[in-house]
């Protein structure tokens, strides 16, 4: 599995514990994309920076390869998207990792690639 950027800042706040535990057991991965997302947003607090910088030591961070970039590329070539959401997208196909997202539209129309809303009590 693969942790999309939403889902790391929405497990910080207080009212997600189910999506802590969910995180804490799965174990998933997370792209260079989201170290940067996260980290970077210029608004975090001191202890927002803190926990985040904890939870992204403990993280598995898996770089932007070349395999990354040629899907996000493609990706991008097809149809519309962010750079972010490309190289998210790209870090999954080319892991082969469920990418888990609230924004699961987002990803639909990408072939090959499987979602997976913790959000929806539809999902596994």
């Amino acid at each position: 599995m693969l942790l999309d950027s939403n889902i790391i800042i929405y497990a910080a706040k207080p009212a997600y514990s189910e999506l802590r535990q969910f995180i804490e057991k799965h174990a998933p991965a997370v792209s260079a994309v989201s170290y940067v997302e996260v980290l970077g947003y210029h608004r975090l607090t001191q202890d927002e920076r803190r926990y985040f910088e904890m939870f992204f030591a403990a993280a598995s961070v898996l770089p932007i390869s070349e395999a990354v970039l040629n899907h996000a590329v493609t990706l991008r070539q097809t149809r519309k998207m962010s750079l972010a959401d490309a190289l998210q997208a790209g870090t999954a196909l080319a892991h082969r990792l469920t990418l888990v997202t609230r924004n699961t539209k987002d990803f639909e129309w990408i072939q090959g690639i499987s979602l997976l809303n913790p959000f929806d009590a539809t999902s596994p």
